[in-house]
């Protein structure tokens, strides 16, 4: 049996999943978690196989989380499960070292099959993202501003596009208001922009917003 961890904040879509994993007869989900507090307290609470991390979370970014997962137990699996596009976030989460990265507008057939082949010790990417790396390994989005930025770096940015105060990210992210606005000047000086107004932009452009 694949003992399943899901880390998601949507009930809906926990509960969905749990209906899919029902209909097998392999996969079991043990725990749920709603955010990144969650899901470090349940990950050492439970035995699990693998985690479906969604990078989207309330508190933590699920990168950062990802990143603990690992190093509090480096032989864990991942199966990172976003609604972010493939090319702009898979890269930077098996960097990471995620073992796998699925868009939520995926087949339930091809989830379940990555799921089993991840719990064998395989890995898993798009095919078509697999294929860019083998025989075009400089992307067009590595090429992208955004692509250089740390993953701090990446997770404030992606709060300042959302809307988030200074205040709010520096209490998101345990940062003092000084350290989260040199973040943004840094992030500003790097993609040569003068205001939060042109960061949106490009991040929709991007799709790098929900």
């Amino acid at each position: 049996m694949i003992k399943v961890l899901i880390a998601d904040d949507h009930a809906l879509f926990r509960d969905g999943l749990k209906r899919i994993f029902n209909e097998t007869d392999d996969i079991d989900v043990v725990a749920e978690a709603i955010d990144g507090k969650d899901i470090l307290k349940k990950t050492r609470e439970f035995d699990w196989d693998i985690a479906l991390l969604d990078i989207n979370l309330p508190d933590i970014n699920g990168l950062d989380i990802l990143k603990r997962i690992l190093t509090a137990n480096a032989s864990s699996c991942v199966l990172v499960l976003s609604m972010y596009p493939e090319e702009e976030y898979a890269i930077r989460a098996i960097r990471s070292g995620a073992s796998g990265y699925l868009t939520k507008d995926s087949p339930t057939d091809q989830l379940i099959t990555v799921i089993r082949r991840l719990a064998k010790g395989g890995k898993y990417v798009n095919p078509e993202l697999a294929e860019k790396l083998l025989f075009n390994p400089v992307m067009e989005s590595d090429k992208l501003t955004h692509t250089t930025f740390s993953d701090r770096e990446f997770h404030v940015f992606k709060l300042i596009v959302a809307g988030e105060s200074l205040t709010s990210i520096a209490n998101k992210l345990s940062l003092s208001v000084k350290t989260v606005s040199t973040y943004r000047s840094r992030i500003l000086e790097k993609m040569n922009m003068k205001n939060n107004a042109q960061l949106v932009r490009y991040a929709i452009q991007h799709k790098l917003v929900e």
